[in-house]
């Protein structure tokens, strides 16, 4: 059975999907909507808090993402950033053994149907600068900033993982 739900932060209002048993969507600046029924809708909106209140740093929630093969190797990328830390997109495509895929990359962060529990606000542009972002720049910038400041190219934390 499929659930939407909101959740509500000082952030952002996000609309949550779950569906089989699994998180499936996150939209940014919903409309404030119905509260979770389920155990596990309560769960996702639990863990959303915590992460968007600065107490939790990793997601522990079942996923079901869909997408391309190749999609599916970013996101895994992608939950591979820690928390805090950045990648280039041209950092995510070796990583994924796609060395000259930086733009297919960026195409799959636009395509991830859960943004925040899979991290694409973590992938800046090469030279540190902030790019595109569903929620927009001014959230993506805050989202960093609560995980402990937005590092640049140069910075120690901006190496390959």
């Amino acid at each position: 059975m499929t659930e939407t739900f909101a959740v509500r932060s000082p952030l952002v209002t996000l609309a949550v999907t779950i569906d089989a048993g699994a998180l499936v969507g996150i939209r940014f600046h919903a409309d404030p909507g119905p509260s979770p029924r389920s155990a596990l809708g309560r769960e996702v909106r639990d863990q959303l808090h915590a992460y968007l209140a600065g107490e939790r740093r990793h997601f522990d929630l079942p996923l079901e993402l869909g997408g391309t093969v190749f999609q599916r190797a970013v996101w895994e990328a992608l939950q591979r950033i820690p928390y805090g830390e950045t990648r280039s997109y041209a950092q995510v495509a070796r990583v994924i053994g796609r060395p000259r895929a930086s733009r297919a990359v960026g195409r799959a962060n636009h395509n991830n149907p859960v943004p925040i529990v899979v991290p694409c606000h973590r992938v800046v542009g090469a030279d540190g600068a902030l790019t595109g972002f569903g929620g927009g720049i001014e959230l993506k910038e805050r989202l960093l900033g609560l995980e402990g400041g937005r590092p640049t190219a140069s910075s120690s934390q901006f190496v390959m993982f």
